[in-house]
């Protein structure tokens, strides 16, 4: 009898325990077989001579029976009998007088007790697609050099195929397996068709060869199904199975299409250190128990969109080569996603995570696009662009970038081939639009690129560590005929755009990549705004500066928002000292005041030297009390050389005391009154902007 015998170590493998018959050999030749052999035409290739058993009574194999005692074995058999020909070579006229002795009246199908084929060999394709196997199925070993139809066939009990060869296409469709299904070490050549098979115990295809196209599609594993170490060379399509216990896939190459698509695993999935050549599609396929990708490679594309992981999904130290695509896939319970390496794109747009995450990517992209995320979430990156673009998320989020390469749970460094010679794993955020960034952190990643605009409370976003931002074009340019250079300081991406757009642009500003929307100052205007307020609550009042600069600058630029009377004030503001922000220009303002007031004075201020007092007196007639009467010239503007050092240090004088409000009590013409008056008020100002200027870029 042949029994199965539990499993031995871990569920990806079986014992199988034959009883009162020894298992065949996997190889009947030219090894000589443990049970009576035929031993006809035997050769230097095949010593022992056919590997066919005795049939009962005879010393011939039933291929080697002379007609009379074939057709006397033949007459009987019955439906249901026990049948032994292992190591028997049948051509496809001997099968069908075998398979018509067993055939039932009653149902007009074979039927079939213990059926050992162990080691046989099949010319023709064995006709079996409606048989009934009651008892035990042993086709170890068997070569099946047609192929073979099993596609409607019963196996009550255990069915044996392990290192079985089939030749041509093995159609096992529709079969049902009772008992335990054995195909280890199982050859395909052809096509294998499993597609709508029942597998009711374990069934184990571990270290099978599948060298043509395979389906599973619509098969149903109840028990478990091992395929550890499998190898597919051809497409393998697994789309609508349905997985009720364990799905074992660890080590297992599929080097052509591996289809998953709408499978279901109700309980675990392991694809341990699988290595997927080609494509790979999970597309709306359900895990409801652990789902393990640790080690797993995918070389082509990897989709897992709008997959359920309904339990814990795993993929530490997996390698994706080219796009990763979890689009719209739901992660049910708290997830720890990698770290793995992708040397593509990550997609994680429209995934929902219900519960606690980390996510651990050194990717070129990742996308998450309209992603929703119900608890707390930690994003650990490396290499990667990030677009964030339309994400919810209600508690904190944090982006970080990480410096050093990602250390697996065992103290091993992950390793990262597809970015070897790219020294510099900084992360780049590509846009935040549609982000209610309230409980938003971002550390040490750039900025450079994102796009704020459309961004919810934006001022409530937190920046850690080294968060950079896009700069203005360096150097002094040429623009409508006059030199221009742009002060140093942070920008935003759209501001970029938005300036490159212009036709007056200089070179330098950075065009907005292909499809993106563009805004205009009205709409920036407010976001900088928002980052100036962030920088304030952090206490960071010189990074602050900066966006306080661009919101200047977008409410100078802004025809639509700002009036024009308000834009002419921002201009002569900008103008004079760089909103409050430039001391340089400022100062530089400051001392073209002085020395125009300086030379005005010394030109038409300062009255000439020596103004001469005169006094008159007048005697009453008949003498007594005189009156004098003391008349004081106005003072004149000089008609001789004005521009002398004493002049000039009187000039500087009443200058320098004007810039503080002072007077210099010198006599000054009427002329000299007014510039005095101008600079008195004008100086002040444009020293003040100064120590303005100064104190932003130095204030905590």
């Amino acid at each position: 009898m042949l029994r199965t015998r539990g499993e031995v170590g871990n569920r990806s493998s079986r014992s199988i325990v034959l009883r009162g018959m020894a298992q065949p050999s996997p190889e009947p030749s030219p090894t000589q077989p443990s049970w009576p052999h035929c031993g006809q035409g035997s050769s230097s290739e095949r010593p022992f001579g056919c590997p066919g058993i005795h049939v009962a009574g005879h010393t011939a194999c039933l291929a080697h029976l002379d007609d009379s005692d074939r057709s006397t074995y033949l007459a009987s058999l019955a439906p249901g009998a026990d049948i032994d020909h292992r190591g028997t070579p049948f051509t496809e006229l001997l099968l069908n007088a075998l398979v018509h002795a067993l055939r039932d009246p009653a149902t007009g199908h074979p039927r079939l007790g213990t059926a050992a084929f162990g080691s046989a060999t099949f010319e023709g394709r064995p006709e079996f697609g409606s048989a009934t196997f009651e008892s035990r199925a042993w086709f170890g070993s068997a070569t099946f050099e047609s192929g073979a139809d099993f596609g409607a066939a019963a196996f009550k009990d255990y069915a044996g195929f392990m290192s079985a060869t089939f030749e041509g296409y093995a159609g096992f469709g529709s079969a049902t397996f009772e008992g335990y299904a054995g195909f280890g070490s199982a050859t395909f050549k052809g096509d294998a068709d499993f597609g709508s098979a029942t597998f009711q115990d374990y069934a184990w295809f571990g270290a099978a060869t599948f060298k043509d196209y395979t389906r599973f599609g619509a098969a149903t594993f109840k028990g478990d199904a091992g395929f550890v170490c499998a190898t597919f060379k051809g497409d393998a399509d697994f789309g609508s199975a349905t997985f009720k216990g364990d799905a074992r896939f660890g080590l297992a190459t599929f080097k052509g299409y591996a289809g998953f698509e709408a499978a279901t695993f109700k309980g675990e999935a392991g694809f341990t250190s699988v290595t997927f050549k080609s494509d790979a599609r999970f597309g709306l396929a359900t895990f409801k128990g652990y789902a393990g990708f640790e080690a797993a490679t995918f070389k082509g594309y990897a989709g897992f969109t709008s997959v359920t992981f309904k339990s814990d999904a795993r993929f530490e130290a997996a390698t994706f080569k080219g796009d990763a695509d979890f689009g719209s896939a739901t992660f049910k319970r708290a997830l720890s996603l990698g770290p793995l390496v992708c040397a593509g794109r990550v997609s994680l747009s429209g995934a929902v995570f219900g519960g606690p995450v980390t996510l651990a990517f050194a990717a070129r992209r990742l996308e998450c696009r309209r992603t929703r995320w119900s608890s707390t979430a930690e994003v650990q990156l490396r290499y990667a662009t990030v677009d964030f673009a339309r994400a919810v998320f209600e508690y904190p989020l944090t982006i970080a970038a990480e410096p050093d390469p990602f250390v697996l749970s065992g103290g091993r460094q992950v390793t990262e081939e597809p970015f070897t010679g790219s020294p510099d794993p900084a992360v780049h955020i590509a846009s935040l639009r549609g982000v209610d960034a309230a409980h938003l952190v971002l550390a040490d990643v750039g900025l450079a690129e994102c796009l704020f605009t459309g961004t919810v409370h934006l001022d409530q976003l937190r920046l850690e560590g080294t968060c950079s931002f896009d700069t203005v074009p360096p150097g002094t340019h040429w623009q409508s005929g006059h030199l221009v250079r742009f002060t140093q300081r942070r920008t935003l991406a759209e501001e970029h755009h938005w300036r490159a757009s212009q036709p007056t642009a200089v070179p330098g500003w950075h065009v907005p990549v292909c499809g993106a929307v563009q805004v205009g100052p009205a709409q920036l205007a407010p976001v900088y705004r928002a980052l100036r307020k962030a920088f304030e609550d952090s206490k960071n009042e010189p990074g602050a500066a900066d966006f306080y600069y661009g919101e200047m600058e977008m409410r100078r630029h802004d025809r639509t928002g700002t009036i024009r009377a308000e834009r002419g004030l921002l201009h002569g503001y900008w103008l004079l000292s760089g909103y409050g922000l430039r001391a340089s220009r400022a100062l530089g303002w400051l001392a073209a005041a002085m020395f125009v007031t300086i030379v005005l004075l010394m030109a038409f201020g300062l009255p000439k030297d020596g103004t001469k007092q005169e006094a008159t007196g007048t005697v009453p007639p008949g003498g007594g009390r005189v009156t004098f009467e003391i008349g004081k010239d106005d003072p004149r503007t000089p008609t001789g050389h004005r521009f002398t050092g004493e002049r000039f240090d009187k000039a500087l004088n009443i200058t320098l005391n004007s810039v503080v409000f002072r007077s210099a009590d010198q006599e000054l013409t009427t002329a000299g009154t007014y510039i005095e008056m101008t600079s008195r008020l004008a100086e002040p100002v444009l020293l003040a902007f100064a120590v303005l200027a100064v104190r932003n870029r130095v204030k905590r």
